[in-house]
């Protein structure tokens, strides 16, 4: 299995200097790359392969300086950037979008170079933790969590991010197998997620929201402020600075409060049920974009899906259509609109959230989906709870809404 982990590094100026000085290199490589592929296909009609125009690398060197000063696997992974996103288009253009053609990268747009197989490794010099990499320098790196013992480091990727911060993401793969679907599970939980409250499952846990309005806010008055600058001026880009330092701290709030939440369920349970979100397509409808892109249903899932593979939970994802609709314990079809926020079963009587509704009808479609029968453990009309709400801020800063935080929300409440 295939991981990421991100880290911070803490480069010296002049070692800041020689990243940007890469990095550039590495750009201008990709316009040329890109400029000897069009010329190719005038030429000869069709598009170059990938290894013809590695090919030519070593008689770059001979003409191009300071081509030399960067290592040769970085300078290959520039070359597979450049067909990874002509399969990108590719994509794009079969799903029946207009696309273009790709264009020259110019210095704000490429902000990310590879070290792929070789060429890097960590190291500890001075008694600090230094990520060595070749024909560059030593950078001291901020290991705030451990890499397994058992993975393998397969590549690393240094990225500026627009606050001008480097980062590094080390690509590790482990030897381990997704798990198998259980076949008696004893903790199954159905998720249900929503703007109201984030997340709604059939323990009876209801996650709120994540509260983003005063970084919203901030990042509103930057945006106007950098706007009556004048483009290119040095309070321009100090503005620019602050703005891309809102967008930031926005996105590692979220990002922090999805990785815990996703990092509960996937430890608490052993079966893990969701609704298979077509959020693409949410998006383009025209009503509540905004709220539906700040959830980050998308994230959220992915990081559920990964998390329960390294936790060995099953995580299963089912189709949504009428989740809401139906009713969890007879299974009849009800229309609600959006506001009514109870589900009330004309044809059984059953009463309960209209999420929590939801979420038992994405476990039984869950258990279905892996062959697992409904027990007594599963069954709506013994096992329904009485919601315990939970805060996001609770989530964020407790690191999980966990059992006992929820009993002791239960009692205060």
């Amino acid at each position: 299995m295939y991981y990421a982990y991100k880290y911070r590094l803490n480069p010296s100026d002049a070692h800041r200097e020689e990243l940007d000085r890469h990095r550039d290199i590495c750009r201008q490589l990709y316009n040329h790359t890109l400029y000897r592929l069009n010329e190719y296909q005038d030429e000869h009609g069709e598009l170059p392969s990938m290894t013809t125009l590695r090919s030519e690398l070593p008689d770059l060197k001979q003409w191009w300086d300071g081509l030399s000063d960067v290592y040769s696997k970085v300078l290959q992974t520039v070359v597979e950037r450049l067909f990874d996103n002509l399969r990108g288009l590719s994509k794009l253009k079969d799903n029946g979008y207009d696309v273009g053609q790709l264009k020259w990268k110019p210095p704000r747009e490429f902000r990310s170079f590879t070290y792929s197989q070789s060429g890097f490794k960590l190291d500890k010099k001075g008694g600090q933790t230094v990520l060595s990499l070749s024909k560059l320098t030593d950078i001291p790196i901020r290991l705030h969590r451990a890499i397994p013992d058992d993975a393998a480091l397969k590549q690393v990727t240094l990225k500026k991010e627009p606050t001008g911060e480097w980062f590094a993401t080390f690509g590790v793969e482990m030897d381990r197998e997704p798990p198998e679907p259980p076949e008696n599970p004893k903790k199954c939980v159905g998720i249900d997620v929503g703007i109201l409250k984030y997340a709604h499952d059939t323990d009876g846990t209801a996650v709120g929201s994540l509260d983003l309005s005063d970084e919203r806010e901030r990042l509103e008055r930057e945006q106007r402020s950098l706007s009556r600058k004048e483009h290119g001026s040095n309070n321009w880009e100090k503005q620019r600075q602050r703005v891309a330092e809102c967008h930031a701290a926005l996105r590692r709030k979220r990002r922090d409060f999805l990785h815990k939440l996703s990092n509960y369920y996937a430890r608490e349970y052993d079966l893990v049920a969701v609704e298979d979100l077509n959020v693409k397509r949410m998006m383009e409808s025209p009503s509540n974009s905004r709220n539906t892109a700040s959830a980050a249903w998308r994230t959220f899932l992915s990081l559920l899906e990964y998390k329960c593979d390294r936790e060995g939970a099953h995580f299963v994802a089912v189709n949504p259509r009428g989740t809401t609709k139906e009713c969890a314990s007879c299974g009849v079809s009800t229309e609600k609109p959006l506001w009514v926020r109870e589900h009330s079963c004309p044809a059984c009587g059953f009463e309960a959230d209209r999420d929590a509704n939801a979420a038992w009808n994405i476990l039984s479609r869950g258990l279905e989906d892996v062959g697992v029968g409904h027990s007594e453990s599963t069954s709506v009309e013994t096992s329904l709870p009485v919601d315990t709400s939970v805060s996001a801020k609770r989530v964020v800063e407790a690191g999980s809404p966990t059992l006992k935080e929820r009993t002791a929300s239960a009692v205060s409440e």
